[in-house]
């Protein structure tokens, strides 16, 4: 019984639920780097860095499909990070965004 217990609690891990994040970028020359992450079933976020010497204007649209997309504007300056996040009233199966990145 308890070789059972045991094998169930490490195979809990594997029941975490992830869905798939699908980033379009448009950063016109800008050093600008991402990462998306699966925050929650309803929540998508993602993190822009700026690596450059140019503060940056960044226009986020995160799509989960049937849902109206939910935009976000975020000014990321030089050398610095911003997060954006999108909550939606439906479990998310797949999450495409769109980053388009301008010089402020």
């Amino acid at each position: 019984m308890k070789k059972l217990c045991c094998v169930l609690l490490a195979m809990l891990p594997l029941t975490a639920f992830a869905y798939p994040v699908d980033v379009q970028k448009q950063l016109n020359g800008l050093s600008i780097d991402y990462n998306a992450f699966d925050t929650d079933k309803d929540i998508a976020s993602i993190q822009v860095n700026n690596y450059g010497t140019t503060d940056a204007v960044c226009k986020v649209v995160f799509n989960n499909g049937p849902e109206a997309p939910r935009t976000r504007k975020i000014e990321v300056l030089a050398g610095k990070h911003t997060n954006a996040t999108a909550k939606f009233t439906r479990s998310i199966i797949k999450m495409r965004i769109d980053l388009t990145c301008t010089p402020k």
